[in-house]
């Protein structure tokens, strides 16, 4: 594999599109097979390589127009390249039978379902907690962007009525600081430790590995890679009730509403039954292993080329 690193335009509505386009013109001249697009989004580009008489597969990546950090005019570009990516892509991957269904339902667009995967995490280097002051099964955790649709807010609201010893650890942040997240980091409750963005593969498994819970609050898009990581670590999850999260965790964990009091009753749940927890944690590795193994999506992915 060969990875060439492109520029962007560091303005958040024209990141993404600046770089694929930059993408695309470079890869129009070299002699790929086929081009593989990610997101929706950058749709209107496909014209690039149809122009070069490219093979081009699009994937359809989550519903981009949901996520609460756009606003009126960024939903209405996003609800308009979904349309015109099911007319420039003459094939299109969904990750999830959910969003197959949705661009089944709303287009009648044919897609093939090819979804995530993820490699089996155990920890291997505990000491790595102290480095932030955590102890196994001490924490509650969530790895996500600091958006309105990943629910951090909700959960720091959560947390603070819970009357426990465990602390409460967020990695992540936003990229371009919002009220949201000014509102995430203004928690006064002590128990709550930011990390920030942390990258360090091995750091990212310990704190999975050795939480007592993890929350995805993730709420839009189609088979989340950070669900199917922590599901890789046998972490027991608790998650939002949504389709695209029903469809992976099926009946391994345990989903709350978009209700301050209804997951701070499920935080609370946990502590009150940690004997059943390890059930769940089993569970959760189980379908990683008959349904996201890395090795079934690139099986997938070569039959579909």
């Amino acid at each position: 594999m060969r990875v060439r690193y492109l520029p962007a335009f560091p303005v958040k509505f024209v990141e993404t599109l600046s770089n694929a386009l930059l993408a695309l013109l470079d890869a129009a001249w070299r002699q790929f097979d086929v081009l593989l697009v990610f997101n929706s989004a950058n749709s209107p580009l496909l014209l690039i390589p149809k122009l070069f008489g490219k093979r081009v597969v699009l994937h359809a990546d989550g519903l981009e127009w949901m996520r609460g950090k756009w606003g009126p005019w960024g939903k209405r570009y996003y609800r308009w390249a979904e349309k015109v990516a099911t007319k420039l892509a003459p094939t299109m991957i969904a990750d999830s039978k959910a969003i197959q269904r949705y661009y089944e339902g709303r287009y009648g667009k044919e897609t093939h379902y090819v979804s995530y995967g993820a490699e089996i995490r155990t920890s291997k280097d505990r000491a790595i907690l102290n480095r932030y002051g955590l102890e196994q099964a001490g924490y509650f955790l969530q790895i996500t962007r600091f958006e309105p649709e990943n629910n951090t807010l909700l959960l720091v609201r959560a947390f603070e009525k819970l009357d426990t010893d465990k602390k409460l650890v967020l990695v992540g942040g936003a990229k371009y600081p919002t009220a949201y997240s000014d509102e995430v980091h203004d928690a006064k409750d002590p128990r709550v430790k930011f990390l920030g963005f942390i990258y360090d593969r091995p750091i990212l498994d310990e704190l999975l590995c050795n939480c007592y819970a993890y929350i995805h609050g993730n709420e839009v898009g189609g088979t989340n890679p950070a669900l199917l990581e922590a599901m890789a670590a046998a972490c027991f999850i608790l998650t939002r009730a949504v389709p695209f999260n029903r469809e992976v965790l099926a009946d391994a964990g345990r989903f709350f509403t978009k209700d301050v009091d209804d997951l701070a009753a499920h935080l609370r749940w946990t502590l009150d039954h940690e004997a059943e927890l390890p059930t769940f944690r089993k569970a959760v590795q189980e379908i990683i292993r008959s349904r996201y193994d890395w090795d079934r999506v690139v099986e997938a992915y070569e039959r579909l080329f």
